[in-house]
């Protein structure tokens, strides 16, 4: 007489265990991509709004404009663990669209930090105890 096994219990699979297919790809880094693009835009929209409607009061502008950068460095990373993700799904074309959106990310990032430190330069450096200022042109004071 034969004994017959069971057949194994079918085993959770993992995303990482087979690649996405190709359609399911795609449509995904589509829809991420737009979304994170209607997400940025209409920030950036309701930050620029902010701005406008403090009317001149600096503390209230400046108050938006690094909430802004700080917003925009957290959308940053979440876009590339969203990368890191997609590329634990062994999905190619979403990881690519990710990389795509947080160089475009990165890039707006540096634009407006550039922006931010032109318009705040550092104070100059105080004069030393031992300075004397030289009125005579000539350049030789003592």
């Amino acid at each position: 007489m034969t004994h017959v096994l069971p057949e194994p219990s079918p085993r959770r699979r993992w995303p990482w265990s087979s690649k996405t297919t190709r359609a399911k790809d795609v449509a995904i880094g589509i829809v991420l991509f737009l979304t994170e693009v209607a997400v940025y835009v209409g920030k950036s929209f309701g930050d620029g709004m902010e701005v406008w409607a403090a009317q001149g009061d600096e503390a209230r502008i400046e108050a938006a404009r690094l909430a802004s950068l700080a917003w925009t460095e957290h959308c940053l990373v979440v876009i590339l663990v969203l990368a890191g993700l997609a590329a634990l799904a062994r999905a190619p074309w979403t990881v690519l669209l990710q990389l795509l959106a947080a160089g475009a990310v990165a890039a707006l990032l540096v634009l407006a930090q550039h922006d931010y430190d032109r318009t705040h330069p550092r104070p100059a450096p105080i004069p030393s105890a031992g300075y004397s200022p030289c009125y005579s042109g000539s350049g030789r004071c003592n």
